[in-house]
């Protein structure tokens, strides 16, 4: 396996842009046991549907909604320091920078099946939210995420909070020193696997890079 650190040449020196994701799952990606995660959207997205609005992020860990028995068994043992560890205090930490490799629509529960081991839920979980609201599509997403060396924080503010994806950042994040939470053959297998699995159920791809 190779793991090359990522020069900071070839990222953006700020980003501005979070995505809120269950802390339990920016865990999950951080220490390389997936690359995928699956949204449909809170209750004040826009046009009432999750949306790929940015193509990279960093991670914003949310303590809202996640419990361990929504979570595969492997997964929910291995990171059950996550679930009920949120901090307190006036500043959110960042700790894990994002790209998006490839997007797909899912609609239909074989879908999910298929994406079953490579996703964080259960199945009956997974089966749920693809029925909450059904004429609104799930959105797979694999994600290049990075590890950051060192930790940036920023001030929390009134708007970040509240049942919603996408955070535009009131306050500029610099990007620097990374490294990659998979290892580039580990994380081009992995991605390679979901697309071949996506084909086979003739799911729509919506490849973003």
């Amino acid at each position: 396996m190779t793991t090359t650190k990522v020069d900071s040449a070839e990222m953006p020196l700020l980003c501005q842009a979070a995505l809120k994701e269950w802390a339990v799952a920016i865990e999950a990606l951080g220490q390389g046991r997936l690359a995928l995660i699956i949204r449909k959207g809170g209750i004040r997205e826009e046009r009432n549907r999750f949306e790929v609005k940015f193509p990279e992020f960093l991670l914003f860990p949310s303590f809202e909604h996640q419990q361990s028995e929504l979570l595969r068994t492997d997964h929910a043992e291995a990171l059950a320091g996550s679930i009920n560890t949120e901090p307190g205090g006036d500043e959110l930490t960042f700790t894990h920078f994002a790209k998006v490799h490839s997007a797909f629509m899912v609609t239909e529960s074989a879908q999910l099946k298929a994406l079953e081991p490579h996703h964080i839920w259960t199945q009956e979980y997974a089966e749920k939210r693809l029925r909450w609201r059904p004429r609104v599509a799930l959105t797979a997403m694999v994600l290049r995420v990075y590890r950051l060396t060192q930790a940036k924080q920023v001030p929390f503010r009134p708007e970040y909070a509240g049942c919603k994806s996408w955070l535009p950042l009131l306050d500029s994040v610099r990007i620097d020193d990374l490294e990659p939470a998979m290892p580039d053959d580990v994380f081009a297998a992995e991605a390679a696997a979901i697309k071949q699995l996506m084909s086979a159920v003739t799911t729509a791809d919506m490849t973003i890079a």
